[in-house]
């Protein structure tokens, strides 16, 4: 069987050279695999180099060690049915870099308060829905134009409307489901021109929040439910998906996905996913299914 071991840099940062490349084919050659030819996906940013005879773990984890000091990502993947045709993509600290109920917490002078219980929340340590209960119940009678104020403070992961536009452009179907909230999710969606958009609601009434979210809650099985049912209504599997997120909410739809990838993860989604973007931008997931700088999609 034929794998593909992907070196990742970001765009903005230190470039891979073609040093790197033979690094990796003598890396791989050190456990015995026969490495075909190293292939530049992008100069500098994407590197594959093809590979059979050896264990995938065993040289994921031998790349990783050999470029521990280097800002890279490094994964391995089959080389059969890379390209995906449907994206799942969380939201906040993914596809943005905020958390919006810690932003909207500020305003009020709890950022530190309900940050902690985000924190704790998307490193498993607390029920998600009993979580976001807790933190909407603090903002109660906070005013909607806050929220508007805060939409227009949201900032975009880079590489995101790239990822998007450029699956769409290979005829991919793309979904954003977010655990946070539909305020905030609906204009991020058609910002980076998701094909559709599944998030939890805030009750406003009088223009104000009333503390408390609309059932039902979107955590994370709601996320894997929407994975399935999207990969159902396109005719497709769950192994022709690639989803993407940074939270423990987020690891059975991205343990369930073709491709995996664990956003700049909280620790729990690290130990359970082996793949990761601490480096890369979000084209890195473009990458990962073998797309050519040619095909990126301006961003």
């Amino acid at each position: 069987m034929t794998w593909i071991s992907i070196l990742l840099a970001d765009p903005a940062g230190t470039p891979l050279r073609e040093q790197d490349s033979e690094a990796a084919c003598q890396g791989l050659a050190q456990l015995g695999a026969t490495a075909d030819r190293p292939n530049w996906l992008a100069d500098g940013i994407a590197l594959e180099v093809p590979f059979q005879d050896a264990e995938p773990a065993a040289a994921l984890e031998a790349l990783r060690v050999q470029f521990a000091a280097q800002p890279f990502d490094i994964a391995v993947l089959p080389a059969k049915g890379r390209r995906k045709k449907l994206l799942i993509a969380d939201m906040e600290s993914t596809i943005i870099v905020e958390e919006m109920l810690d932003e909207l917490a500020d305003s009020l002078g709890l950022r530190d308060e309900i940050a902690a219980v985000t924190a704790r929340a998307m490193q498993g340590e607390l029920d998600f829905e009993s979580a976001l209960r807790e933190r909407v119940r603090k903002l109660a009678g906070l005013r909607q134009e806050v929220l508007d104020e805060a939409i227009q403070a949201m900032t975009l992961n880079p590489g995101a409307r790239s990822l998007v536009a450029s699956m769409k452009a290979q005829g991919a179907f793309c979904a954003l489901v977010s655990g946070g909230f539909t305020f905030f999710a609906d204009p991020i969606a058609k910002t980076c021109g998701f094909d559709r958009m599944r998030a939890n609601r805030l009750e406003i009434r009088d223009g104000q929040l009333t503390g408390e979210v609309l059932p039902p809650i979107l955590g994370r099985e709601a996320k894997l439910a929407s994975l399935e049912e999207f990969t159902r209504e396109l005719g497709l599997s769950t192994q022709d998906a690639v989803a993407v997120g940074d939270g423990a909410n987020d690891l059975a739809m991205l343990s369930a996905a073709g491709l995996g990838v664990a956003w700049r993860p909280k620790p729990l989604l690290r130990e359970a996913m082996d793949t990761c973007l601490d480096h890369a931008d979000l084209t890195g997931l473009l990458y990962l299914q073998g797309y050519q700088a040619s095909e990126i999609q301006p961003g």
